[in-house]
């Protein structure tokens, strides 16, 4: 007997006829003797339309904008349990308050600190399916808590750690990860395994299948995950596990990020403490600083320094950076907007050299300037002209023979 956990996402959900249909698909695991554990996004829609009412009273609350916010998941809940009672599978609702899923951290984006699991456990001696709400958890002064983006994923993971499942299935509206987006190039293919630390690149360079932090996690508790089709059940999908080995190949998919804006610092004084003081206000102001480049011009003892944030926000770095001015010695701030972030992943980079060189060169052969350059061990992100994307994407795509992986 195995234990199982499968999450259904949003668009797996978004009727009461889906979620019958999502129901089946719990039943054909459950009847090979399973322990199953159902995790549940919202219904489609359902989350935005509650931020609506939230913003239309105008007050700032968080702890009550949580409590709101949750309830999508509630009413997932609920309806999964009826559709697997209707197919007279045993089954319970859970809210995260109730296991319990306790969290730490702000309302709205709260970490998932541990899960007590053993009242699932307890329903897995009568044969019950375990159905949770997603996404929400309770905090140490028993408020109602929201685990942010790519919550029900996280507590997916969080859960199948708990309850040492022998893996976790996400269920979605693709049917597994691909070399890229398949609405950038036709050319894609999808993979059949990927290790953590490449889907981890992949998620936090743009591609949408699942959220970085919930990758993270089904890493660092070592939990196999399987991203899966809710419309294509029979299919494996995709596995993402530690057990995977892709340096074969250099190159295992190309990511990008279309909203982009890129700001530089002119003439900063160059002396310790400044760079620090600097991406400290603009964390304390939750701006996502991306890609960073430093300058510096050792006879003027200055130097300048470019980073990337996301075009939402860019009103705000802009605003934080004036109000430093008070404190640190610069003379300007240029900015540039309409850019896209552009980015090749992959293990096999650790040991093939020569994968800038050819990265640069595909993007020079198609007439694509590169404003900025970031790397790791097994990524080179470039920032170019947004509306060159679709023609890096696809040219990369080539380059790396990833169409014929």
């Amino acid at each position: 007997m195995s234990t199982l956990v499968l999450k259904f996402g949003g668009t797996s959900v978004a009727t009461t006829k889906l979620i019958e249909s999502a129901a089946k698909i719990v039943k054909s695991e459950y009847d090979k003797n399973n322990n199953i554990v159902v995790v549940v996004s919202a219904m489609s829609g359902t989350t935005n339309s509650l931020i609506d009412h939230v913003n239309s009273i105008d007050f700032n609350d968080d702890s009550e904008y949580d409590l709101v916010v949750s309830s999508g998941e509630q009413i997932t809940a609920g309806l999964m349990s009826l559709a697997l009672k209707k197919l007279n599978v045993p089954a319970r609702s859970w809210l995260g308050w109730q296991i319990p899923i306790i969290t730490r951290g702000q309302h709205r984006n709260a970490f998932i600190d541990k899960i007590v699991p053993d009242g699932i456990v307890n329903d897995f001696k009568e044969k019950k399916v375990a159905v949770v709400a997603g996404f929400q958890g309770i905090s140490s002064e028993e408020r109602i808590t929201t685990i942010g983006r790519g919550g029900s994923d996280n507590t997916a993971v969080f859960l199948a750690a708990a309850v040492a499942a022998e893996r976790c299935d996400i269920y979605t509206d693709v049917d597994g990860v691909y070399t890229s987006d398949p609405k950038m190039t036709d050319k894609v293919r999808r993979l059949d395994k990927i290790s953590y630390e490449e889907m981890i690149e992949m998620a936090s360079q743009g591609a949408k299948v699942l959220q970085t932090t919930s990758v993270e996690s089904a890493m660092n508790h070592d939990v196999n995950v399987n991203v899966r089709s809710t419309f294509n059940p029979s299919d494996e999908g995709t596995q993402i596990s530690n057990d995977v080995s892709n340096e074969t190949r250099a190159v295992t998919g190309v990511a990008y990020s279309k909203d982009e804006a890129k700001i530089t610092i002119i003439d900063v004084e160059d002396k310790p403490g400044v760079a620090a003081e600097i991406f400290k206000e603009l964390a304390s102001s939750s701006v996502n600083v991306d890609m960073i480049v430093q300058n510096n011009f050792i006879e003027r003892k200055m130097t300048n320094i470019t980073f990337t944030v996301p075009m939402t926000d860019l009103k705000k770095s802009l605003g934080v950076l004036e109000e430093l001015k008070k404190r640190i010695v610069y003379s300007k701030v240029l900015d540039e907007q309409n850019l896209s972030k552009v980015s090749i992943i992959g293990s096999g980079m650790r040991n093939q050299p020569g994968i800038a060189a050819k990265m640069f060169d595909c993007l020079s052969n198609n007439n694509i300037n590169i404003e900025v350059i970031s790397t790791s061990e097994i990524k080179i992100s470039v920032l170019i002209d947004r509306n060159k994307t679709e023609s890096a994407v696809n040219a990369l795509h080539s380059v790396f023979n990833l169409d014929k992986i």
